[in-house]
């Protein structure tokens, strides 16, 4: 897994900077708007969501941070336990077809084997994507009242799982944010740098 963290972290700075240079929402920001299909062709769009909080994970369900996060890492139930409290929970899958995770039947069954009960959503051309300046599977955002609150990881554990957090106490980013959010308070950690895999946009 080491080497696997070394060598994706140099993919990761490649696409971060590719990226940067044609921007991707800023915290504090406007959250980009937009309506994609979720894996049942249904299309959902982030406008039906405008009075609610919004987490969305940018998803490939082949990429192994992704699988490490939903098994035994922060993403485990984090979804359930926050949209009990009236939190929206989207993935995002940005994968182009034919690239790693990309396809409604390899979506569906990780659905059902990381047992999600909120939406995939297909965003093939990635435009989605690239508004909102993902770079990485998975990327985390959080939006309040339209605004875009947190960007970044899901945690300070690059390994996916819980075992090596930096600074040696794991802290999940994103239902920090939230809880910050629910007091009404400034969130605290704005932004951090995303880990994981590339997101596979199309070449």
């Amino acid at each position: 897994m080491r080497n696997l963290f070394l060598s994706t972290m140099l993919v990761v700075a490649t696409s971060q900077a590719a990226l940067a240079a044609g921007g991707g929402a800023a915290v504090g920001a406007d959250a980009p708007a937009f309506t994609l299909k979720d894996l049942g062709g249904k299309s959902i769009a982030l406008a039906d969501y405008k009075d609610k909080t919004v987490v969305l994970e940018w998803f490939n369900p082949e990429c192994p941070y992704v699988r490490a996060s939903h098994t035994k890492g922060s993403l485990v139930d984090t979804a359930k336990q926050m949209t009990s409290k009236g939190v929206v929970w989207l993935a995002v899958n940005s994968a182009a077809p034919g690239r790693q995770g990309a396809g409604v039947d390899k979506n569906r069954e990780a659905q059902k084997a990381f047992g999600l009960e909120h939406p995939i959503l297909l965003d093939e051309n990635g435009e989605v994507g690239k508004a909102y300046g993902a770079t990485n599977t998975p990327h985390m955002y959080v939006i309040a009242k339209g605004k875009l609150v947190y960007r970044g990881a899901i945690d300070n554990s690059p390994d996916g799982e819980k075992g090596e957090p930096q600074g040696g106490t794991l802290v999940n980013y994103v239902t920090a944010a939230l809880d910050d959010v629910a007091a009404g308070r400034p969130v605290r950690t704005a932004e951090t740098k995303a880990y994981g895999c590339g997101v596979k946009y199309a070449k």
